[in-house]
């Protein structure tokens, strides 16, 4: 398959150049700049991304252009930018005027092909503290602005070119047909790569590799797992073996309800109810960091139970997404490992199982797209992300049976009141699909959810005094999870809510809504 290759030297937006290419339908892998792949007839363009270093830094990350510059097109952002005019014979300072934000660009060759249909004036983003004070000789420059005189240039005699502020990041106006322009028109990609091709081609790829053998996959009700085995279906078919879990902390009728839709997707789907052994070894524990080592045991345990039950089983499938692929290899010194995922290696060696990951090259919007092109209902494809240990980080303290009646009844009702809540025209865009608008408010939130907070206040219901639990509701919207932002609630929505929550959930008498942003805070409360 035809594809750009792009460098990451560490930039925290690096991310952001693949999602921007595969909404312009253009296949793309990222890779550490020290770990270069064969560039073979499949690859049609790199792109170097930007760094936290300065390439006048002793350790400065580098990378052999030679192997690429002049021979396919390239272009280069931010540091990669000054990367090239750096080992070109360029000249790159530390900044007088530095530049951190929003920025005018002023279109100087309106002719180049990286600027072809761009506005003469349109806003950027800058995020650097060097500058390149002189261009490599053959270079000219395509773009300025105020304070940059070399914002974007490109070489002459060769499909090299480079800019110094992100096109990738939302806050650049007109950075969508920059890319564009470098992938469709400068590389000649067709911008035909579409679920529909992703479906075809990963369905061929797991019938050759899995071949006649047996397949198992842990089903979470979550998007990832549900689209990893819908596709491993139509793949495969009988020789697949779904198994869902129930710990005991999911939601309100969880269990049941997603494993009847599993069924009705025609999924072979095993439900191992292991609850009480959850409930038991968590009693009394209230660290959050123990919680979830709890839980990962024992969710182990329990699926290597149920797989050895399995005859013939060889390969273990798994819901990872590109963005845990990306994270978890990190740069050594440059990008620090943001979390280690548990898809990521899988569960323990002593299944003696092989790895297949049908999703692993996917971004989360992508997977949903996917989803919807197998046919999937959207109420699973929209699904909000839920934590891996449940509703465990979402109280605050000892877990009880009398703790999960209380948050499973208020959380019950804020999902189904945001389900209800009709915002058709307040301009809410769709969280799973941001090209269309939400018609609920679930839709146009990422992730939501009630945390119930591990103190007591004084109310007043009726004519008596009590003494009840608070719980808050949290509610945010993001593109990643990697920040986020809080919900902006209609007010109506917040008091019926609250109203609806103290009257029908016995234990709770105070509502309230977590308006801090990620970061500092986090999404999860542990």
């Amino acid at each position: 398959m035809n594809k750009i290759l792009i460098l990451d030297f560490g930039s925290q937006v690096t991310q952001l150049i693949g999602r921007r290419l595969r909404e312009l339908n253009v296949y793309c892998e990222i890779y550490p700049y020290d770990k270069v792949p064969a560039l073979d007839e499949s690859v049609k363009g790199v792109i170097l991304s930007g760094s936290p270093c300065s390439v006048r830094d002793a350790n400065a990350p580098q990378v052999d252009l030679g192997l690429f510059k002049g021979k396919l097109p390239l272009l280069g952002i931010c540091y990669g930018a000054q990367y090239i005019a750096h080992r070109c014979g360029g000249r790159v300072e530390g900044s007088v005027a530095r530049e951190y934000g929003r920025a005018m660009l002023y279109v100087v060759r309106p002719d180049s092909p990286l600027m072809q249909g761009v506005s003469p004036h349109s806003q950027v983003w800058m995020s650097h503290g060097d500058t390149i004070s002189a261009l490599p000789e053959g270079a000219e420059v395509i773009a300025s602005t105020p304070d940059v005189a070399n914002a974007a240039y490109q070489i002459a005699g060769e499909q090299t070119y480079a800019v110094q502020f992100h096109p990738e990041v939302f806050h650049t106006a007109e950075g969508s047909r920059i890319l564009s322009n470098f992938a469709l028109g400068i590389c000649g990609l067709a911008g035909d790569w579409t679920p529909d091709s992703f479906i075809e081609t990963t369905v061929a790829a797991l019938r050759a590799q899995i071949g006649s053998d047996q397949v198992i996959l842990g089903l979470s009700g979550g998007v990832d797992s549900t689209v990893a085995g819908v596709l491993l279906n139509k793949a495969i078919g009988h020789q697949l073996t779904c198994i869902f879990v129930n710990n005991g902390l999911l939601r309100k009728n969880e269990f049941e309800d997603v494993l009847e839709s599993y069924r009705d997707m025609g999924l072979n789907v095993v439900g191992a109810d292991a609850s009480k052994e959850f409930l038991s070894e968590l009693a009394g524990v209230t660290d959050p960091e123990t919680k979830r080592k709890i839980i990962g045991r024992l969710f182990v345990e329990t699926f290597d139970k149920y797989a050895k039950q399995i005859e013939n089983a060889r390969w273990l499938a798994q819901g990872t997404i590109y963005p845990d692929v990306i994270e978890s290899a990190g740069i050594p010194g440059i990008a620090s490992k943001i979390k280690s995922h548990h898809n990521v290696g899988g569960l323990p060696e002593k299944m003696n199982l092989r790895i297949v990951e049908p999703l692993r090259m996917l971004f989360k919007d992508e997977v949903r797209r996917v989803g919807r092109a197998l046919g999937i209902k959207e109420e699973l494809v929209g699904r909000h992300p839920f934590p891996g240990p449940s509703l465990a980080v979402r109280i605050l303290g000892d877990i009880t049976e009398e703790k999960l009646r209380i948050l499973r009844d208020a959380d019950d009702i804020f999902i189904r009141g945001l389900r209800k809540y009709d915002c058709t025209g307040m301009g809410f865009p769709s969280a799973s699909d941001p090209r269309v608008m939400a018609e609920n408010l679930y839709d146009a939130i990422w992730q939501a959810g009630v945390v119930l907070l591990p103190v007591k206040s004084v109310g007043v219901m009726g004519d008596e005094r009590t003494y009840e639990c608070p719980v808050a509701l949290r509610a945010v919207v993001s593109t990643d999870a990697m920040t986020a932002d809080w919900f902006r609630f209609p007010y109506d929505f917040l008091a019926d809510i609250s109203n609806e929550i103290i009257n029908k959930v016995r234990g709770v008498n105070r509502v309230v809504y977590d308006i801090s942003s990620k970061p500092p805070a986090t999404i999860e409360w542990e």
